[in-house]
């Protein structure tokens, strides 16, 4: 069986500066898969090469197709969804209005979006009671929970994670968690990157070790999970 996401030898540069040197990492459709790593190690690049903000040396095919040859809108329509780092939200709007905007490349179905948006009310209860509210009033994981929301409304078959945790409490921590393993239930694979190696390997298939811009491990992540180094290094003080 091919896989759907495949990307070998990948390198991405800033200027003279290699941030992903000869990344090789594969996934089958509905699996969830975590490229975990310190600060600077090039998750976010990884992400953003494979969405095609970047550019990049390598091959990537998804489902078979070369991505070389499709831009970012083209990536958009065929699946890709990039949940950023950020958020980037639109703070001035509404929480409705910001799910809305997800939806665009759907905007001929107005049908089909309005189902959408009543499952990620049932899934999101509390976006559900801030509908009318600007989402810059919204916590941290209220604000995730919208990031996560709006790009269910595009309904992806690959979704990009970049730190789902950055900035929250442990206890909220534990709920994005939670619900981003959900979403495998609507089909969805999920690539995720994150420092919070345990909350990732914890709900991953399998996982990936980025150090330095190179992959230095990788393996099922219950596998990880028990590695001697992987413990060591980013394992030791979690809770």
């Amino acid at each position: 069986m091919s896989a759907l996401l495949e990307i070998h030898d990948l390198h991405v540069a800033y200027g003279k500066v290699e941030a992903v040197r000869g990344v090789t990492l594969s996934m089958q459709a509905g699996e969830m898969i975590t490229v975990i790593g310190p600060n600077g190690a090039g998750k976010t690049t990884l992400l953003a090469a494979a969405m095609g903000l970047l550019p990049s040396r390598g091959t990537m095919r998804f489902d078979g197709m070369d991505l070389k040859r499709l831009d970012v809108e083209d990536r958009v329509h065929r699946g890709f969804c990039l949940v950023p780092e950020q958020r980037e939200l639109f703070g001035e709007m509404t929480v409705a209005d910001n799910l809305l905007l997800g939806a665009y490349t759907r905007r001929r179905d107005p049908e089909g979006q309005r189902r959408t948006l009543h499952s990620v009310y049932e899934r999101f209860p509390r976006l559900a009671e801030r509908r009318d509210q600007r989402a810059h009033t919204l916590s941290g994981g209220e604000r995730q929970m919208l990031a996560l929301g709006r790009a269910i409304m595009s309904q992806p078959r690959l979704l990009l994670l970049d730190e789902p945790s950055l900035g929250l409490a442990p206890l909220i921590v534990r709920e994005i968690f939670r619900i981003v393993a959900s979403l495998r239930e609507l089909g969805v694979s999920i690539l995720l990157v994150e420092q919070n190696a345990r909350a990732a390997l914890e709900t991953a298939d399998y996982g990936y070790v980025l150090e330095t811009g190179e992959i230095v491990r990788s393996g099922p992540a219950a596998d990880l999970i028990n590695d001697p180094r992987v413990i060591a290094t980013y394992l030791g003080g979690q809770e």
